[in-house]
């Protein structure tokens, strides 16, 4: 008896030296989950700070350090979760983690019912017989990647038996003549090069392991012919751009191969957008895009010609030369409130922290104001803004006594007073807009495809891009699925008369599009 207690005490005491071993590998991989989730937390911080300054920035610096931050906040949030998981596996009655974040899955997606019985139809422990009387139901993501079919087209002939004359159907048109892609694929491949950031390289590459080869000049033959079959509805974008009483004006550089000799030159797409539904005026939105090979003030001097209103732009010089008679200005407190902002990230200071705050109660007011009719928003922004744009200027004023003129935080001042009226124009104007922020929400889509991209082949690739850049921005600003929208142009198109380009702009295929894609859900 006396080894029996003896040998069940030594148990006993490996027991507990086990269990102990546990808690302290669970406190450490706890620590390791703390520091770990500060760390995310900084990481987060550090990428919404360098989203806020990217497109404003001088260098192509950030954007690189940006894409490494990102990198580096995936495999933390990766090995966190691996810990967490493990965590989990060892103390699996612990109280479940809430994830209040976690959005429902979306209910178009098509549902797939997998039911798991309890094996046998009566009670393991008693034998006696199973009611059903409810379900424990949970969802999981799955993907099934995308097919390819081959539609093979069959005209019957027929022979006249009176005079020998041959009768068949007349062949259907083809996007593309005598082309291989139909527009459901021309679709795809325009929608994944321009909207989904995929060079055609990759896109063949993807293919290939469907075991569908088409090489990228092939698709680069595709995407040329569908460019320029897609050209009038472009045409047409921008006359219905250019005809709006109010334009937000944008650019930011596009890196373009040089011929010869293997260098890019610098190109530049030009973004102008027409959007007055934050006024509550239902004019379909739309916006168009245009490339140069520079920088120069020629180019939205040509571009913006036949437009008369107002142009909400940054303060870039190329703008300047328009202001007058048929061009008036409109300034951007984004830029404005970003200079502040960009000096507060590195040093906070009391100027800084009341500037931000002042601006903040102005754009408190648009939150308000943003969709209801051009008269509400005006005698609201005259009745609450106006005053605090006063208070405002002066307060600026005074402050900028107290810098030097050498100082960042006296030039973002100086930034402000110099524009002041042009940034004030719009608490004279319920059409106006506080920010041009339109025209910079039109450019991300650019930013993201030209770090993929790294640059395209020649100025023609830059025409091409501005286009399609055009076509699948207006489609998501009018609500559409862009490759939907592209692939039901496609099908129609060639059969399109000139005349009637018009019944393709997205919004006139709105109701149309949104109706397809209810019932295919």
């Amino acid at each position: 008896m006396t080894s029996l207690i003896s040998a069940q005490d030594e148990e006993l005491r490996r027991l507990e030296a086990e269990l102990e071993a546990q808690r302290q590998a669970l406190s450490e991989q706890s620590e390791e989950l703390h520091s770990r989730s500060e760390r995310i937390e900084h990481l987060k911080l550090m990428v919404a700070k360098l989203r806020h300054v990217i497109f404003g920035a001088k260098s192509e610096k950030i954007l690189i350090e940006l894409e490494q931050l990102e990198l580096q906040l995936e495999d933390d949030e990766t090995t966190h979760a691996e810990v967490e998981a493990g965590v989990e596996r060892v103390t699996p009655l612990r109280e479940a983690k809430t994830r209040s974040d976690r959005k429902p899955l979306p209910d178009h997606l098509p549902r797939e019912v997998v039911t798991h019985a309890p094996e046998g139809d009566c009670c393991s422990d008693c034998g006696g017989q199973l009611r059903h009387f409810g379900d424990d139901v949970s969802e999981q993501l799955e993907y099934v990647p995308d097919s390819f079919k081959v539609i093979r087209h069959v005209r019957p002939k027929f022979a006249c038996t009176g005079c020998d004359r041959i009768v068949e159907a007349p062949a259907p048109s083809r996007p593309i003549e005598r082309g291989l892609a139909g527009p459901g694929l021309l679709a795809h491949v325009i929608m994944s090069k321009f909207g989904d950031h995929l060079p055609l390289y990759r896109q063949s590459e993807i293919y290939a392991r469907q075991d569908v080869e088409i090489s990228r000049s092939t698709m680069a033959g595709w995407v040329g012919a569908a460019s320029e079959l897609l050209g009038p509805l472009v045409d047409a974008i921008q006359k219905h751009v250019l005809a709006g009483p109010k334009l937000h004006a944008d650019d930011t550089p596009l890196p373009v191969l040089s011929p010869g000799n293997g260098k890019t030159k610098t190109g530049r797409l030009w973004t102008y957008v027409r959007d007055d539904r934050p006024a509550g005026i239902d004019t379909p939105p739309a916006v168009w895009f245009a490339y140069s090979e520079d920088r120069k003030g020629e180019h939205p001097r040509q571009h913006l010609h036949t437009f008369r209103g107002a142009l909400q732009a940054d303060a870039y010089a190329g703008f300047q030369h328009l202001y007058g008679k048929d061009i008036y200005e409109t300034a951007c407190w984004a830029h404005a409130r970003r200079k502040f902002h960009e000096i507060h990230i590195v040093h906070a200071s009391p100027t800084t922290t009341e500037a931000l705050a002042r601006i903040g109660a102005l754009y408190a007011i648009e939150e308000e104001v943003r969709g209801k009719p051009a008269d509400l928003r005006l005698s609201i922004r005259q009745a609450r803004a106006r005053p605090l744009l006063v208070e405002l200027r002066a307060w600026m004023q005074k402050a900028q006594s107290r810098f030097s003129s050498k100082s960042e935080t006296a030039g973002a001042i100086r930034y402000a007073l110099a524009r002041w009226h042009a940034l004030t124009r719009y608490v004279e104007d319920g059409l106006l807009e506080i920010d041009n922020s339109a025209a910079e929400r039109a450019l991300r889509a650019v930013a993201i495809g030209r770090k993929n991209f790294l640059f395209v082949g020649s100025d023609g690739g830059g025409e091409r891009a501005a286009a399609m850049y055009s076509l699948i921005g207006t489609a998501k600003l009018n609500g559409l699925n862009p490759e939907l929208y592209l692939r039901t142009v496609l099908a129609r198109i060639a059969d399109q008369p000139i005349s009637r380009i018009g019944e393709l702009l997205p919004w006139n295929l709105a109701d149309q599009l949104k109706t397809h894609s209810s019932k295919a859900a």
